[in-house]
């Protein structure tokens, strides 16, 4: 970090740059909890979303990762009070230097199919995502997991070169025998075992994901668990069912016997099953807090997703840091939480949520870091102004793309237009479509000026944020 004068001048250089419009801290886990009458050893519940497999490799949206998270753990696991606990690992033996992690594994764990889960499966499935080029292959490399020889595999992929087996064997996992599993980083790595309950670094069984092919995480019956549950029917857009597994090494710390998603159903309809008795758990959209606000059943969980604009920079409007500047200002994030989503919601200071991440003199990343966003409107509109004369164009059109399965991006992206039509200089076109579209169609293919969308964290480190800007993240759609 720069110190004096120099990190005040790189804090304002990033000020005046680096404009990709947070807005604010959701809340956005506004839901009704209750129990399915005197059955409560099945636990149902509405999920907005799909699912879009149960490939760990592949996986990268929070639907898919709670069902894997489901039927199968890795090294380690949280407890109910979010402690970092082991899971397959007994124990983790540490090199003075830190730089040498020996995982014990359990002899107990199974998968499904009576398999015991064992050192090679983690380093298979460790190869298997620089393999499969998986959206999360970056988290093994420098800044994050740090994994020795993983950076250079990253490189690799980005540069566009194939993969050898000898390049996946260089990486600094080592299965020194069947239980014992040995991880090697270039660096210290203070959160490195919460990174390993995260669903990239979970085990694969290589027999059955070489059998399945393409197929593997697409169906019930095209994955195996270790992990409480197992599914036993999933039925896509639609539900998806999970039963107990008998043969769970940690049996005595599971209370249900049937686990049920109700998958892809629209708030006001889940308020309805849950009013009915259908479901014991309910997420709503702004739209019905008023409704239900009151009820006993009401619950409000700060679950720190940072809602924020995607901004297409090979745009060459929005290339323009002034044009950029103007969107930005023009947003009223204290009115767009307390009157239009009023589901508690927070603005957001900066792309780090608070609450995420202290220091370690216990200060929280968002109070030490300041705060990067205001509204101001004569401000907004001369920026607009010194950013079509730059362009030399009266006006611009840009496209607001959002999900319209994925709440409350439907209030998002009309606020946001709203306020954008405001200025003049600027013409707004609304594309509604579906999260898995939003994502792996237009905005992977860069076919999106704006975007509105979201990113939960996947471990308490501001990296798991950061690390989005680094041109080859695999989720940097902004370029």
């Amino acid at each position: 970090m720069v110190e004096g004068e120099d990190k005040k001048r790189e804090w304002e250089y990033e000020k005046n740059t680096l404009i990709i419009f947070m807005l604010f801290n959701g809340f956005n886990i506004n839901g009704m909890w209750g129990s399915s009458g005197d059955d409560i050893t099945t636990y149902t519940y509405s999920s907005e979303l799909d699912i879009k497999n149960l490939d760990s490799s592949d996986a990268d949206d929070g639907c898919s990762l709670k069902a894997i998270h489901a039927v199968i753990d890795g090294l380690t696991k949280t407890d109910k009070k979010g402690n970092i606990v082991n899971a397959v690992a007994k124990s983790e033996e540490l090199s003075e230097d830190g730089l040498t992690h020996t995982y014990k594994l359990r002899k107990d764990v199974k998968w499904t199919n009576g398999d015991p889960v064992t050192a090679h499966d983690f380093a298979y499935a460790w190869q298997r995502i620089f393999r499969k080029k998986g959206s999360y292959y970056y988290m093994f490399a420098d800044g994050i997991a740090s994994i020795e020889g993983a950076q250079e595999l990253s490189d690799k992929i980005d540069a566009g070169e194939e993969l050898t087996d000898d390049d996946l064997n260089s990486m600094g996992v080592k299965v020194n025998d069947d239980y014992t599993l040995e991880v090697k980083t270039t660096v210290r790595v203070l959160f490195l075992d919460e990174l390993l309950a995260f669903p990239p670094f979970y085990p694969i069984n290589e027999k059955l994901a070489e059998k399945q092919g393409d197929k593997y995480g697409k169906s019930a019956k095209a994955i195996l668990g270790n992990g409480a549950f197992t599914m036993t029917n999933w039925e896509a857009g639609s539900v998806v069912e999970f039963e107990k597994n008998e043969s769970y090494y940690d049996q005595k710390h599971v209370k249900l016997n049937k686990l049920v998603m109700k998958l892809v159903q629209e708030p006001k309809v889940a308020a309805q099953a849950f009013e009915a008795g259908e479901t014991d758990y309910a997420p709503i959209n702004s739209d019905l807090v008023d409704k239900y606000k009151d009820d006993e059943a009401f619950k409000q969980v700060y679950d720190g997703f940072l809602f924020y604009i995607s901004v297409n920079f090979q745009n060459s409007d929005l290339a323009n840091l002034n044009v950029r500047k103007a969107i930005s200002l023009v947003i009223n994030r204290k009115n767009l939480c307390e009157n239009v989503l009023k589901d508690g919601s927070q603005v957001a200071g900066g792309f780090i949520p608070s609450g995420l991440a202290t220091s370690p003199d216990g200060v929280d990343f968002r109070k030490d870091s300041g705060n990067f966003t205001s509204y101001d409107k004569k401000k907004t509109q001369e920026s607009l102004d010194e950013g079509l004369k730059e362009l030399g164009k009266e006006q611009i059109t840009l496209r607001i793309t959002y999900g319209t399965d994925e709440s409350p991006m439907d209030v998002f992206a009309t606020y946001l237009q709203n306020a954008l039509s405001k200025l003049d200089g600027i013409k707004v076109e609304m594309v509604a479509t579906t999260k898995q579209d939003r994502i792996y169609n237009k905005q992977k293919n860069g076919d999106f000026d704006l975007a509105t969308t979201r990113w939960g964290p996947d471990y308490g480190d501001p990296t798991t944020a950061l690390t989005m800007g680094i041109s080859t993240n695999g989720n940097n759609y902004r370029k």
